[in-house]
């Protein structure tokens, strides 16, 4: 058991399959018989139209159907579901249909106006082409931080304000900072991403009798079950929603999208499987991207560098439409960790949402937690540069301090455990960063600016508290765990047989994860937020003591002894004091003999009663060529607090996707709409991801305090990377520059925009 226990560094199981071309995502598995899918989509971001012409389209070869708006009248309900918070006034946020294909006008460059269904996808695509359609272009929205001012997308949204949303003690804000000390005040911009997971969205669907199954590489079935039954006037048993393997999500996969219910349409009119894959621009054009925020920051400190109260101000873009979470992320879910790791009891932040013609934002790796902490992290360590302190000297008086926990905020979150001051401790020890000033002079000596930046943040674990998990002796001997959560690639099969075998005993090799497939699981959270494992891993665990009790009974008929007698350990019931024992594999083969089939499947749903809060340092060091603008991180170290890890390895590797994905933003990627709303970005060749010459080596090291929230002891740690790695960076940065007189940075730090704020900070200082 110690070598595929809980804190073991298992290698991924699942590796050799999906290593060796044996995965099986949702391109792989659609059915022979499939016809293709294409949707027609706009090439303009506002416009009114005429209903299409579908005429020739329809008369192409190969073609078997064709659909637009119309076409669903009476048979599909034509919108997307989308939450809306409440404004300060008390009233909703603006709530405009969003549809699954465009009636009379089109908001954004992408939005899907038809479906085209042909035998192949060549045919599908060129008889789209025959489509008709006359636009009357209008202006458009496509500015963040100017779209108030710009032209109106939804007449349910006057000025394109989405909601205005609040939440503090605004009396008492305003009072601290006019009687405070020390007022700095900060603008920010967090820019636009696209997620670009390694294998785009898909989708296919097929009837069977009365009954639909579509299959989609998401993160998670249940959501998407409900919602296509009542768009479709169907009962929920009537669906059943599978995802495959799925190579990546990051939050984007999370929910329900137009193509999802119209193939699902296509499929019902032409009772024929229908399938859809994206490729890589329609994604970047379509796929839900993230962030977009336009913040002031701002904190009041007393004459001993404490803080007395923050305020942020936020413009949040939301793009054309309401994404399922889109109103959520910005304002309640970054909320969550709003006053960072910092000991402020007053506070006020106010978002705002902002509508444009552009495509729908809503969660990234991360989903409100980075965009807060970001907020926070620059605002620290500007603010210690303004105020002529040392950055971690600044944080050390403000932390909450370990004898404070359980902490609760001031937006009511209850930290229930933490030593900050410990980590950023560890963090320091292990980047040298006694040493800073000797390397920052030898590359000078190389006539390059080398800045060193800080961020200790905190993150809150999302979704759902509870989960299911049911554990089934299969007939070929081996063991189905049956789980709520959905593996993106993080190593689900992994770890949860990793804790199933620490808990029961249970041969660790026999364990096969069966997921994501509405029909075999009834109920699940799904993945995101960081919750998979903490919540899955406790599930799992319940049902495993659940079926220890219920083989009790059996073990003292085969053992032939008192219950009192009875001793479980490592798999085995053993009678105290003697040799005699059974294994629970061996109880089951019993069980299946005698036809006691209920002892065969075990089953529960368990909650855990609070959320976890990861917490971490990272120290980034980087150096800047003031040439050609050109930025190279040297040195990344992380200390991180994620209690129990429940494997290193995998734990370590997340970590290193997060970072990569935060290094990407605040170095590299940007999302670029000119004037008229088209994006400039919708290909590999414009939006520039991070390559790994741009990836530094990364020194990972644990310092836990165990949860208390939850009995396993451990923080979620898939977004923890990206929540840490924004300011971090970008704090490095600007310390680098700020010798050559540059006061102020955003991200992305691209070449061109770091050469030009050198070359400005020259030439005003000549």
């Amino acid at each position: 058991m110690e070598k595929f226990g809980v804190s073991q560094p298992v290698l991924r199981k699942e590796d050799v399959r999906l290593l060796t071309g044996h995965g099986r995502y949702v391109d792989d598995i659609a059915p022979e018989s499939a016809a293709h899918a294409f949707f027609l989509r706009s090439p303009i971001a506002h416009a009114t139209f005429s209903a299409p012409d579908l005429t020739a389209a329809r008369g192409a070869p190969g073609v078997i159907g064709v659909y637009a708006a119309g076409d669903l009248d009476g048979k599909m309900k034509n919108f997307v579901n989308a939450g809306v918070v409440k404004n300060r006034d008390g009233s909703n946020g603006a709530a405009p249909t969003r549809p699954i294909l465009a009636v009379d006008k089109v908001r954004y460059v992408g939005e899907a106006i038809a479906i085209v269904v042909a035998e192949t996808f060549e045919q599908a695509r060129d008889a789209a082409e025959l489509i008709e359609i006359d636009f009357d272009e209008l202006p458009a929205a496509f500015s963040t931080e100017g779209a108030f001012e710009e032209p109106e997308v939804h007449p349910e949204a006057p000025k394109n304000l989405a909601f205005d949303w609040a939440f503090g003690d605004e009396d008492a804000t305003r009072a601290a900072f006019e009687a405070a000390a020390h007022v700095v005040e900060l603008p920010l911009v967090n820019n636009r991403v696209i997620a670009n997971p390694m294998e785009p969205r898909g989708a296919w669907a097929e009837w069977a009798g009365e009954r639909l199954h579509i299959s989609t590489n998401g993160q998670g079935v249940w959501n998407l079950k409900n919602e296509m039954a009542k768009k479709l006037g169907l009962d929920a048993g009537q669906v059943r929603v599978t995802n495959p393997d799925v190579g990546g999500g990051f939050g984007m996969k999370a929910f329900s999208y137009p193509e999802h219910f119209a193939v699902g349409f296509a499929s019902r009119e032409l009772n024929r499987p229908v399938r859809w894959m994206s490729d890589r621009s329609e994604g970047m054009m379509t796929d839900a991207m993230g962030r977009d925020h336009v913040t002031t920051a701002r904190a009041a400190f007393d004459k001993d560098l404490k803080l007395q109260a923050i305020w942020f101000s936020v413009v949040a873009g939301l793009g054309a439409y309401n994404s399922p979470f889109g109103q959520y992320i910005p304002s309640e879910v970054a909320k969550n960790v709003l006053p960072g790791v910092y000991d402020v009891q007053v506070g006020l932040f106010e978002v705002k949402g902002a509508y444009t013609n552009t495509c729908p934002v809503d969660s990234y790796r991360g989903a409100g937690r980075p965009e807060a902490i970001y907020q926070i992290e620059r605002l620290m360590e500007f603010s210690a540069r303004q105020l002529g302190v040392e950055p971690d000297e600044l944080r050390r008086r403000n932390f909450i301090a370990p004898d404070k926990f359980p902490y609760t905020t001031l937006v009511g979150q209850v930290y229930d455990v933490g030593n900050f001051e410990k980590v950023m401790d560890r963090a320091m020890k292990e980047a040298d960063w006694a040493g800073f000033e000797a390397r920052k002079s030898a590359s000078a000596a190389r006539g390059l600016l080398r800045g060193r930046g800080m961020a200790t943040y905190i993150e809150s674990i999302l979704g759902a508290q509870n989960e299911t998990a049911k554990i089934e002796f299969a007939e070929d001997g081996g063991i189905n765990l049956y789980v709520g959560t959905q593996s993106n690639g993080q190593g689900h099969e992994t770890v949860y047989a990793q804790i199933l075998h620490q808990r029961s005993g249970l041969t660790y090799d026999k364990i096969r994860i069966v997921q994501g497939d509405s029909d075999l699981i009834a109920k699940g959270g799904g993945t995101g937020g960081s919750r998979s494992v903490t919540m899955q891993g406790n599930a799992i665990n319940a049902a495993s003591d659940e079926m220890v009790e219920r083989f009790r009974p059996l073990a003292e008929e085969e053992l032939e002894t008192a219950a009192a007698d009875l001793v479980f350990e490592d798999g085995a019931f053993s009678v105290a004091g003697t040799d005699k024992s059974v294994t629970l594999e061996k109880l089951a083969e019993t069980a299946r003999t005698k036809g006691m089939v209920e002892l065969l499947v075990h089953e529960t749903e368990n909650v855990v009663p609070g959320r976890s809060f990861p917490n971490g340092c990272h120290i980034v060091e980087l150096e800047i060529d003031p040439d050609t603008g050109t930025l190279a991180v040297d040195r990344y170290t992380i200390a991180d607090d994620f209690g129990l890890l429940m494997n290193p390895v995998l734990a370590i590797g997340q970590v290193h996707g997060g970072v990569a994905q935060g290094l990407g933003q605040a170095v590299t990627e940007q999302v670029v709409y000119d004037e008229s709303g088209q994006l400039l970005t919708a290909t590999f060749m414009d939006y520039a991801m991070p390559r790994a010459t741009d990836m530094p080596e990364m020194t990972f090291h644990s310092e836990p305090t165990p949860s208390t929230a939850n009995a396993i002891g451990m923080k979620g740690c898939g977004e923890a990377g990206t929540v840490g790695a924004l300011a971090a960076v970008t704090n490095a940065a600007l310390d680098a520059m700020s010798a050559a007189g540059v006061g102020h940075v955003d991200m992305p730090l691209t070449p061109q925009r770091v050469w030009s704020w050198l070359s400005s900070a020259r030439i005003a200082a000549e």
